[in-house]
């Protein structure tokens, strides 16, 4: 072999080398963003998962005083249920929304319930329920940031090659619907008013 052949070898190995180095860098730091967003998720879900414990308390303190509300407290309670049967981030944001939007609602109909607002165990859940919903809000930011940069990085060329090639894919962000961002409307059903 003469001198140019092996110094020719020598850089294609190099070459090599280099490459597959930078594919498996490319390759770590996708992994690395794809696990963040999963971690920020969980974290979501833990927070989610201790207000949908406290509901059932909620609903059930809020049950004796409020009795021309039944409509609210099913609502609630029929929301946590299909929270619990939402599979994808899209359809757990979509139920949280509703959900969101129906505690705002309960807690603007308490105004109208003295005693309610007076007791003891309400005002506890009521504050815990407020404590987790600026957590949730908190957290969701975190999410959406950590999708948005992965979601970023799987579509900037290079790493759009190596992200197609092993399946990267988009993620969902948490959003909320336009529906869910109107202002709630509240109805008083008292006896004898249709």
């Amino acid at each position: 072999m003469s001198a140019g052949s092996i110094v020719f070898l020598v850089i294609v190995g190099f070459l090599i080398v280099g490459l597959v180095g930078y594919f498996i860098t490319i390759y770590n730091g996708l992994i690395r963003l794809r696990r963040n967003v999963r971690k920020n998720w969980s974290n979501i879900d833990v927070l989610l998962k201790q207000r949908h414990d406290e509901l059932p308390t909620l609903v059930s303190v809020c049950e004796g005083y409020m009795k021309y509300e039944r409509e609210t407290l099913e609502k609630i309670t029929s929301l946590r249920s299909a929270y619990l049967g939402a599979k994808t981030v899209g359809e757990k944001s979509k139920v949280e929304g509703a959900l969101a939007g129906a505690l705002k609602g309960l807690f603007v109909v308490v105004e109208r319930y003295p005693a309610l607002k007076a007791d003891q165990r309400f005002a506890q859940l009521q504050e815990r329920i407020s404590f987790l919903e600026n957590q949730i809000a908190d957290r969701r930011e975190l999410y959406n940031e950590s999708v948005n940069i992965y979601n970023i990085r799987i579509h900037q060329i290079p790493d759009k090659f190596i992200a197609t090639a092993c399946n990267f894919t988009p993620n969902e962000l948490f959003e909320v619907s336009e529906e869910e961002r109107k202002d709630v409307k509240i109805q008083f059903n008292f006896p004898g008013q249709k």
